[in-house]
């Protein structure tokens, strides 16, 4: 059984307790809100005690989630998720047209090679294609942990001066007035702003090296 579980990235067994119970709670909670519509046979559960009863029911099954272990192992997986973590939807480079309401684009058939090809699609249906790449209101990619956690990260940081001998910032009211580092939340000095045309146009040997922030010492 071990062996068996070893082959998943998470215990299916867990995983499908964990989604019936998350699936019926959302079902719940839509027919509190009265979200829920129910037609022909299923016009009955429109009554409160005849839904619980069907919840209740859902709950004296075994839900079966399908898994199966990665193409190329966990550590495929995670480059994979990797990539997408500082990338949009889509890039510029992509984007071949923009005509008559139309957005074509180009994209890669894995299915025959990789081969790129261009696909044209209404501007609605290139809109919904790319809103569902943007995450839902309070989820973010990328959360810090340890000391660079947000809800921590300027006492901690503060604390780690202070055990290393550094000295504490006493201005504060300038720091606030500053932009802060995302990574150290230390101050930062803007020296030059771009334009993403710019940046993609620019040929200057400051953008072959990595992102600086300059931070105050103290």
């Amino acid at each position: 059984m071990d062996r068996f579980v070893e082959r998943f990235f998470l215990p299916v067994g867990a995983l499908s307790r964990v989604f019936r119970g998350k699936f019926t709670a959302g079902l719940r909670q839509l027919f509190q809100q009265n979200k829920l519509q129910f037609h022909g046979s299923l016009r009955s559960l429109a009554e409160p005690h005849c839904f619980r009863r069907f919840l209740r029911q859902l709950f004296q099954e075994n839900w079966v989630v399908y898994a199966k272990p990665p193409f190329g192992g966990p550590e495929h997986v995670l480059h994979y998720l990797a990539r997408y973590t500082h990338r949009v939807a889509i890039s510029n480079q992509r984007l071949v047209a923009f005509q008559n309401d139309r957005v074509s684009f180009r994209w890669k058939d894995y299915a025959h090679g990789g081969k790129q090809k261009i696909m044209t699609v209404s501007a609605d249906e290139f809109l919904r294609r790319f809103l569902i790449h943007v995450l839902p209101k309070g989820l973010v990619r990328i959360r810090h942990f340890g000391l660079f956690a947000n809800r921590k990260r300027g006492d901690a940081l503060a604390r780690c001066r202070i055990l290393l001998g550094g000295a504490i910032c006493t201005s504060n009211a300038e720091i606030t007035t500053q932009s802060r580092c995302p990574i150290c939340s230390g101050p930062m000095f803007i020296i030059e702003r771009l334009t993403s045309s710019q940046l993609y146009f620019r040929s200057d040997p400051i953008l072959s090296v990595p992102r600086r922030c300059t931070v105050d010492s103290s």
